[in-house]
């Protein structure tokens, strides 16, 4: 994986001039729309030096945290500034089909696991000061384009909701937790035994 995780980077410096030009024609924050009360409970993420490091200090986040490590994306996510992750919570993966959480989990899957995880993150300054009131598209680093809403009663990416905004780590890093797992629309997970990726969330 050392070949896709230095494109990464090289991905991750093309978007900090791109996604700049992309994210202002999305429209001006107006007035504030507060969270639902009925979204799942906030995972109560507590900002520390980077996006990984506060990962890995929450028990809400073990999956995630463990999938950027086998993903080598751990590093190069905690090295780089001006990044927003779109965080979904151990709840989220574990809600995705029978068997696709234990797929993206294989080592043989490293790759399409990367995918996945790069859709979750933006080379942006993405706060609910920005997402608050806005709607448009917005490209990820992995180059799909993600959906905000925030116009109704919850600040929604695709058809997630964030359910604890704006966790600014030390080095100026955001992570928005989500409710549900994003998966870009040109990605079909293939499914395994339900024990077959057991053995990576210990």
């Amino acid at each position: 994986m050392r070949a896709p995780a230095a494109a990464l980077a090289v991905s991750i410096a093309w978007l900090a001039t791109g996604c700049d030009a992309r994210a202002q024609n999305m429209p001006s924050a107006s007035a504030p729309a507060p969270l639902a009360p009925d979204l799942e409970a906030s995972p109560n993420l507590v900002p520390r030096a980077d996006i990984v490091a506060t990962l890995r200090g929450s028990p809400a986040f073990t999956i995630l945290a463990k999938a950027l490590e086998a993903a080598n994306l751990s590093v190069i996510i905690a090295s780089t500034p001006d990044l927003t992750l779109f965080a979904p919570t151990d709840i989220a993966f574990k809600a995705l089909p029978a068997g696709e959480l234990a797929a993206l989990l294989l080592p043989s899957n490293a790759a399409l696991l990367q995918k996945v995880l790069t859709y979750h993150l933006v080379h942006l300054d993405l706060d609910t000061a920005r997402l608050k009131g806005a709607k448009g598209s917005v490209q990820s680093v992995e180059n799909g384009q993600l959906e905000i809403d925030g116009i109704g009663t919850s600040l929604k990416v695709n058809d997630a909701n964030i359910i604890q905004a704006d966790v600014k780590t030390r080095n100026g890093d955001i992570i928005q937790a989500l409710d549900k797992v994003l998966i870009p629309p040109d990605v079909t997970i293939p499914t395994a035994a339900a024990d077959a990726g057991a053995e990576h969330l210990d």
